[in-house]
C-alpha cells in the first residue's frame, strides 16, 4: 500500500471506478453510495439513509424497504431535517 501511495499505476482504474459508482446518483451527495435493485428492474443509488440509532431487526427491515420504495418513485429527490442527536455507534 506504502508503494501505491506514490504511484500512478492504479490512477485511471480507481478514476473510473469512482465515476461508475457516482454516475447514478450524481456529484451533489455524500459518500457511501448505494446501488440497489429498482422497481422497473433498473438500479436505483442514493447517500443515506443517515439513521442514528442505526435500527434492528424488523424495524430495519422496514426502513430499507422504505427507502427502495421512495427511491424507485420517478421524481424522488430527497428528505432531510436537522439533527438532533449526535452519532450513536452501537
Amino acid at each position: 500500500l506504502a508503494a501505491a501511495a506514490d504511484s500512478t499505476e492504479y490512477d485511471e482504474a480507481l478514476r473510473a471506478s469512482h465515476e461508475s459508482g457516482m454516475r447514478p446518483v450524481g456529484e451533489d451527495v455524500g459518500t457511501p453510495v448505494i446501488h440497489a435493485p429498482g422497481p422497473d428492474g433498473g438500479t436505483v443509488a442514493f447517500f443515506g439513509p443517515v439513521i442514528t440509532p442505526a435500527p434492528k431487526g424488523e424495524a430495519a427491515g422496514r426502513l430499507w424497504d422504505g427507502v427502495l420504495l421512495v427511491s424507485g418513485t420517478p421524481g424522488f429527490y430527497e428528505l432531510k431535517r436537522t439533527r438532533d442527536a449526535e452519532p450513536i455507534f452501537d
